[in-house]
């Protein structure tokens, strides 16, 4: 019995500390288009919505892809000041010019990654541009999308 027991004590802590060690992961947000409401996004591949909360380890980085038929820009709202840095399409941070405008997806495929250095609730959302091509449909008034990070 008393093996028993320290064999699910090592099973239990070894299990939070892969949790806690989830937590660190990067994690990912891809924007899409979608008839109703025009734009949703997606954190790790969960369900679509207008609005995300995550929560987030100091320090971990947060890629942004933009698969929608619009370009848009991350713009902050709230919180401590985030590292923004626009990604090539090799998924290495941009240098100069590509990244003059950090937050910038302007076109399908683009990438931001958002990186937390300090403690506490961040804000965002994005500005959507127009249409890259004429013709797009879609039902009802536009999403706003909303993201909360917080980071512990």
């Amino acid at each position: 019995m008393k093996r028993s027991l320290i064999t699910l004590a090592v099973f239990a802590a070894g299990a939070t500390l892969a949790a806690g060690a989830a937590a660190a992961s990067p994690a990912t947000l891809t924007i899409r288009h979608q008839l109703r409401g025009c734009h949703t996004w997606s954190l790790n591949g969960d369900p679509f919505a207008p609005s995300q909360t995550v929560k987030l380890a100091r320090g971990t980085a947060l890629t942004i892809t933009n698969d929608d038929v619009m370009p848009h820009a991350l713009v902050q709202l709230g919180g401590p000041a985030a590292s923004v840095t626009n990604l090539m399409p090799s998924g290495k941070p941009a240098v100069g010019a590509a990244n003059a405008h950090p937050g910038r997806m302007g076109r399908p495929g683009a990438e931001s990654r958002v990186v937390f250095a300090h403690p506490g609730v961040y804000r965002f959302t994005t500005k959507a541009g127009e249409d890259y091509m004429p013709g797009v449909k879609t039902i009802g008034p536009d999403n706003v999308l909303k993201l909360t990070v917080v980071v512990r």
